[in-house]
C-alpha cells in the first residue's frame, strides 16, 4: 500500500540554500545595532528513561538562521571589524561517542556549505561568548532555555570590576528576540513555500492510505500507524505533532489522544495528523464514515462543516484581518445550525461570544499560522487590532462541530449524538486566490465515500 502512495507524491523540493539563510540574517541584522550580540540556542537531548532520549529536535530559530539539526549548538551574530559575524558552536568530533550514537560534522563539517563564518567546538563555547560579551552593549537572547548560558550572560550584565569600570567594557541590557525574529518567520519564502507543499502532499496522501485502510473493526492506533507510517516511508521526519485519531465520541474531544479505541459501524473518525519536513509542519484534518457512507445525519453537519470550511478559505486573501476565516465559519456554522433547528437563537444571538448558542458545539479558533511550528510564531492583534494577511503568510482553516452526548453542559442533540467533524487544510496567501497546499486530501462526501475501504 505504501508504495503505491507513495507514486502519488511529487519530487521532494531541494534544501533551503546557504544564500537564503544568509539574506534571513541579514534582514534580522538590519534590525540590530554594532553593539548588539545575538546568541540563539539549541536545546540539549531530553531523557525518556533511563539512558533512552526522546527522538530530537532542535528549536526552530536555530533552524531558520542556519538550519543546523544537532543538538547542543549555540548560533551567534555580532559585529566586528565593521561586518556582522557569524558564528556556529558544535559538538565536537568524538570517535568513541560517534561509534554508538552516529558521526558529528564536527567543527570541520560547520564550516563546509552552512551559513557561517566561524565554527568552533562547544567546549570553547563559554570562553568565545565571555570575549563576545565583553565587546557587547546588548545581548539579545531567549532566556530559559540552557541554564548555563543564562548564567554567563546574567554573571556579564552584574559584572561590576575594572575593565567595566574604565572602559564600559560589557553589555548593559539584554532582550529577548524572539518577535524580532517571529515576524521575519511569519511571511514565507519560495523555498518554505516549497517545503511546506511536500509535507503537506505527504500528509494528504498518508490521509487517503488511511481512508483507504478503513474498515468496522479497526483499532484507532491502526489508523494512526497507517498514517505515522507513511510519514517516514516518504522521507518526512514523521510527525510534526501527536496525531489525534478519535473514533465516534472520541471525535468530540478536541486534542484526544489515546488514540486506542476500536472504531465500530456507523460511526465517524476524525483524524488530526501531519507530517514535518525539514523542520516545516502541514496539519491537516478529516473526517470520514468508518463504514464508507455517512448516515443522513453525519451529512447534514459534515457538509455544512465543508461549507464552512470553503467559506473561510475564501477569505484568506491580502488585506483581510486574520481573523476573518473565523467569522466567516462563524457565520456559516450558526446559519446551518439554525436551519436544521440545533440552534433556537436568532443569528446575532447565536454569534454573540457570551450567551451565543453556537459556542456549545463550535469552541475554538478557526486556524492559526503554520510553518517551523506548527503553531507558528506571529503576534495576531500586533497593536491590539486584528493583523491584516499578507501574501506569503500561511495559516490553517479547521472549522469543526463537536456534539460530545457525555458532556453534563450541554443538551445534546439526539440525532447528532456522539458525533464530531472537523475539516482542516493549509493555506497559503497569495495575491490571487487562496493556495490550499493540502488540496490533494480528499474532504467531499463523494471523493470520501468514493475511496473509504478501498484499496488503492
Amino acid at each position: 500500500m505504501h508504495d503505491k502512495a507513495l507514486e502519488l507524491i511529487g519530487t521532494p523540493p531541494e534544501p533551503i540554500s546557504v544564500e537564503e539563510y544568509g539574506r534571513r540574517v541579514g534582514r534580522l541584522t538590519s534590525q540590530m545595532r554594532p553593539g548588539d550580540l545575538l546568541i540563539v540556542q539549541a536545546s540539549k537531548m531530553a531523557v525518556h528513561s533511563n539512558d533512552v532520549h526522546y527522538p530530537y529536535r532542535t528549536q526552530s530559530d536555530m533552524l531558520y538562521l542556519v538550519g543546523w539539526e544537532e543538538a547542543d549548538a549555540v548560533f551567534t551574530i555580532h559585529h566586528e571589524n565593521g561586518a556582522w559575524v557569524r558564528t556556529l558552536f558544535v559538538q565536537p568530533k568524538d570517535t568513541l561517542k560517534e561509534i554508538w550514537e552516529g558521526r558529528r560534522p564536527g567543527v570541520e563539517g560547520a564550516l563546509k556549505n552552512w551559513a557561517t563564518d566561524a565554527a568552533h567546538s562547544t567546549h570553547d563555547l563559554e570562553e568565545h561568548l565571555v570575549n563576545m560579551m565583553s565587546d557587547a552593549k546588548r545581548v539579545l537572547i531567549r532566556t530559559g532555555i540552557r541554564e548555563e548560558i543564562d548564567q554567563l550572560v546574567v554573571s556579564a550584565l552584574q559584572r561590576r570590576d575594572r575593565a567595566r569600570q574604565h572602559f564600559g567594557t560589557g553589555p548593559v541590557t539584554i532582550e529577548d528576540p524572539t518577535a524580532r525574529i517571529a515576524e521575519l518567520r511569519l511571511r514565507k519564502s519560495d523555498a518554505e513555500i516549497a517545503q511546506m507543499r511536500f509535507a503537506s502532499e505527504v500528509s494528504s496522501i498518508a490521509h487517503v492510505a488511511a481512508m483507504r485502510n478503513t474498515k468496522p473493526g479497526r483499532m484507532e492506533y491502526q489508523l494512526q500507524a497507517t498514517i505515522e507510517g507513511f510519514f517516514v516511508y516518504a522521507g518526512t521526519s514523521g510527525w510534526a505533532y501527536p496525531s489525534i485519531v478519535g473514533c465516534g465520541d472520541n471525535a468530540t474531544v478536541l486534542h484526544y489522544h489515546q488514540n486506542n479505541d476500536v472504531c465500530e459501524d456507523g460511526e465517524v473518525i476524525l483524524i488530526d495528523a501531519g507530517a514535518e519536513y525539514r523542520g516545516y509542519a502541514a496539519d491537516i484534518t478529516r473526517s470520514w464514515p468508518i463504514n464508507g457512507t455517512f448516515t443522513e445525519a453525519q451529512r447534514e453537519i459534515y457538509q455544512l462543516v465543508l461549507d464552512a470550511q470553503l467559506a473561510a478559505i475564501d477569505k484568506c486573501r491580502p488585506g483581510l484581518a486574520y481573523n476573518a476565516p473565523h467569522e466567516e465559519a462563524r457565520r456559516v456554522l450558526a446559519e446551518g445550525l439554525i436551519e436544521l433547528g440545533v440552534i433556537t437563537q436568532s443569528l446575532d444571538d447565536a454569534l454573540d461570544p457570551e450567551s451565543g448558542e453556537l459556542k456549545k458545539w463550535y469552541m475554538h479558533n478557526t486556524g492559526h499560522w503554520i510553518g517551523l511550528d506548527v503553531h507558528d510564531v506571529g503576534v495576531y492583534k500586533p497593536n491590539g487590532e486584528p493583523r491584516l494577511l499578507e501574501e506569503g503568510m500561511v495559516l490553517t482553516v479547521e472549522p469543526g462541530l463537536y456534539f460530545g452526548a457525555w458532556r453534563p453542559d450541554v443538551e445534546c442533540p439526539p440525532r447528532y449524538a456522539n458525533l464530531g467533524i472537523r475539516i482542516e487544510d493549509d493555506v497559503l496567501v497569495t495575491s490571487n486566490d487562496p493556495d490550499v497546499l493540502t488540496s490533494s486530501c480528499p474532504k467531499t462526501i463523494e471523493e470520501i465515500e468514493s475511496i473509504t475501504g478501498k484499496p488503492f
